[in-house]
């Protein structure tokens, strides 16, 4: 992690050539501490070693950060880039002091994308910016985000830590991430997406990143708090939203190796409505089951909870699913056992239709 680190004097005096000097205002006296900061740099620096992947170049603490594509096993790769954050998450982190899983968030919002173009995610940088950089509180978060990256096989290797006095309130703080990956040319997805596919969901593991500003004002509706005991479930409710993104990289890159994957769509803000046609030609729709979506007793009380109606659900939230492949049908078997051998529990949901759009059969299960 780089960040400013230009030499500042202490408060006091020095002499220059014999001469007493009254020193004026300091760096960390306007806010910004820059012995903070190298602290921070070394103490996450063993976090990014143990990200290190074949086409790692350089540790941190430099200008950039570089990466080898050749020595990762490419011949001829296209390189893919994709940036994210979490959200408004960040302020349940921040409220309820627990900001260890947020960082894995931050990897999923982006290498999720980067898998739906056929991608394999190569390395990550991070931004974390915040008014007053407490060293504890942002150790937390960047070994989350290592944790992502290793989850991921991608190589964290670089970023920058901003502190910001008057820019954020208190022990305020943001993310934002970026990831480059990258394929063979002429591998790229969605490709030749045809009617007839199937589509196989993969379960989302709760809300995600997306759709807090609903979710916190149904909780404040509700007169609960993060310490309140979660409706739907053990632990408290802050807990259980802060259940981290599901990272979808290496089963995916598994199903891809089958050969019968044409397209995937990460299920993000947006839902299943608008996420699913941006991945179809524009004369093909989609058909899906909701019967057939996983029932998370999350979404059945954020639902009931906000009186939200199903229509609202399925372009807000994930409902339950994480991420679609349309694949091949000759090859869902194939498929299917690629992402079950990754620990994966593939639904089969529905099909490439003629049309436009997403067309839904049933009503979700909650």
């Amino acid at each position: 992690m780089d960040m400013c680190r230009r030499a500042c004097y202490r408060s006091g005096e020095f002499a220059i050539n014999g001469a007493q000097m009254t020193q004026g205002l300091t760096y960390a006296q306007a806010g910004v501490d820059i012995d903070a900061g190298n602290e921070l740099v070394e103490r996450i620096k063993p976090a990014s070693k143990s990200t290190q992947r074949s086409g790692s170049m350089s540790g941190l603490g430099g200008f950039g950060a570089m990466f080898d594509p050749k020595a990762a096993g490419y011949d001829d790769p296209i390189l893919v880039g994709a940036t994210d954050g979490v959200g408004t998450k960040l302020r349940l982190a921040i409220d309820t002091g627990d900001v260890s899983t947020v960082g894995i968030d931050l990897v999923a919002m982006c290498v999720n994308d980067l898998i739906c173009q056929g991608a394999e995610p190569l390395f990550f940088l991070d931004y974390f910016a915040t008014g007053k950089l407490h060293v504890d509180q942002a150790t937390k978060v960047i070994e989350g985000i290592a944790e992502g990256c290793r989850l991921s096989g991608c190589a964290l290797i670089g970023g920058e830590t901003a502190e910001m006095p008057g820019m954020y309130a208190k022990d305020d703080f943001d993310l934002a991430g970026f990831a480059v990956g990258a394929m063979e040319r002429g591998t790229h997805l969605p490709q030749a997406v045809a009617l007839g596919d199937v589509l196989i969901g993969l379960p989302s593991s709760g809300v995600h990143s997306n759709g807090f500003s609903l979710v916190r004002r149904i909780v404040a509706d509700q007169g609960l708090t993060w310490d309140s005991p979660a409706p739907f479930g053990t632990g408290t409710l802050g807990a259980a939203l802060l259940t981290p993104t599901a990272l979808y990289v290496k089963a995916c890159l598994a199903a891809l190796k089958t050969g019968g994957v044409h397209a995937m769509a990460h299920i993000t803000g947006g839902g299943l409505t608008e996420n699913l046609p941006r991945v179809l030609p524009d004369d093909l729709g989609a058909t899906i089951d909701l019967q057939r979506i996983p029932a998370l007793p999350i979404m059945a009380w954020l639902a009931q909870a906000g009186g939200i109606s199903e229509a609202e659900m399925l372009k807000t939230f994930n409902c339950g699913i994480g991420m679609i492949l349309a694949v091949e049908p000759a090859q869902v078997t194939a498929v299917t056992a690629a992402l079950s051998a990754q620990g994966m529990s593939p639904v089969r949901l529905g099909e490439v239709i003629p049309g436009q759009g997403v067309s839904y059969m049933g009503q979700l299960p909650f």
